[in-house]
C-alpha cells in the first residue's frame, strides 16, 4: 500500500498529475468522438445500386449535419451537393459545403457541386459533413440534396490506376 504521508518529490507529483490529466482528456475526447459517430445518419445503398441520394434541411439554429457510410480502399467515389429543389420544398439558402472525413484521419472537400471525386484511400467508415457556408448565408433554413456514387472495386480499378 502506498504511504501518503511520505514526501513525494515535486517532479514526481507533476508527472503523476500530467499522466492523470492526459488519461482523462483522452477518455473525454474518445467518448465525444464515439457520441458524434453514433449520432451520424447512416447512408444506405439499395442492393446493387451505385448511387444513393440524401436530402435535408439545416434549421436556422443548425450549421451542419453528419452522415456515414462504409466503403473500401480503391473504390472510385463522387459526392455532389445541389440545392434542394421541388415545388414547395425549396429553401431560400443552400447548405453547400461538403467535407469527407476518411478512416485514415484525412479529409477532403469543398463548397458546392462536386465536393469529392477520387479513389478512396482506406477501407472503413467514412463520415460526410454537410454544412452551410457561414460567409454566404443569412442563417435561414438551408436545404441540400447530396448524391453519392461509389463504384465497385472491379469498376474502379482502371480509374484508380492512374490517380
Amino acid at each position: 500500500m502506498l504511504n501518503t504521508n511520505k514526501e513525494i518529490p515535486l517532479s514526481s507529483r507533476y508527472v503523476r498529475t500530467l499522466l492523470l490529466s492526459t488519461a482523462l482528456m483522452s477518455f473525454t475526447i474518445n467518448s465525444s468522438i464515439a457520441v458524434a459517430k453514433s449520432s451520424d445518419t447512416p447512408i444506405h445503398f439499395a442492393k446493387g445500386a451505385l448511387t444513393s441520394t440524401i436530402t435535408g434541411k439545416l434549421k436556422p439554429s443548425e450549421n451542419e449535419h453528419w452522415y456515414r457510410f462504409n466503403a473500401g480502399s480503391g473504390q472510385y467515389t463522387v459526392i455532389n451537393i445541389a440545392p434542394l429543389a421541388g415545388k414547395g420544398i425549396g429553401t431560400s439558402e443552400t447548405a453547400n459545403v461538403g467535407v469527407l472525413h476518411m478512416p485514415n484521419g484525412t479529409q477532403d472537400g469543398t463548397k458546392g457541386g462536386i465536393v469529392y471525386q477520387g479513389c478512396l484511400p482506406a477501407s472503413g467508415d467514412y463520415r460526410l459533413r454537410i454544412a452551410r457556408n457561414l460567409m454566404a448565408t443569412q442563417g435561414k433554413t438551408a436545404g441540400y440534396s447530396v448524391e453519392i456514387m461509389i463504384l465497385p472495386k472491379y469498376a474502379s480499378e482502371s480509374l484508380c490506376k492512374y490517380l
